[in-house]
């Protein structure tokens, strides 16, 4: 197993694959297109490598907020359901661990949907917990992945 922190489009592009096990109906265009977007704005990703095959990603990117200072947030957690069970998920976890202390920030981030408890779960067990609601107010539902 390898782990790569990836910073470019054509690393993440190359990736394309992995992602489809979260959105099946992404095309590599609207990845692209977002990835444009995203990168600029401090969007890296995290990827364990198996045989030179991507089988785990994770995005994160780096903001500060009055309230809480320089954070994390990790983005789109990804592990190929043939390699589930293996701890790769927790690699991922602790790389992002380290990058937080390496950037001090005060936290790490993320959104799991409500109704994945296999997810809340393994965050629970990562040492992360629930601090609020993320409240949304949907404007266009034919634009999400």
């Amino acid at each position: 197993m390898q782990t790569k922190e990836l910073t470019t489009i054509h690393e993440m592009l190359a990736q394309f694959d992995i992602i489809l096990h979260l959105y099946p109906n992404f095309t590599q265009e609207k990845y692209e297109n977002y990835l444009k977007e995203m990168i600029p704005h401090n969007y890296k990703q995290v990827v364990i490598f198996e045989n030179n095959i991507c089988v785990a990603l994770t995005g994160f990117w780096t903001g500060t907020k009055l309230w809480s200072g320089k954070y994390i947030e990790i983005d789109n957690f990804i592990v190929h359901p043939e390699h589930r069970m293996k701890g790769l998920g927790k690699i991922m976890t602790d790389y992002i661990d380290g990058k937080a202390e390496e950037l001090g920030c005060t936290m790490i981030v993320l959104d799991a949907f409500t109704g994945n408890f296999k997810a809340h779960r393994f965050y629970y067990n990562q040492g992360y917990s629930p601090k609020g609601f993320h409240f949304i107010k949907m404007i266009d539902e034919n634009g999400l992945s």
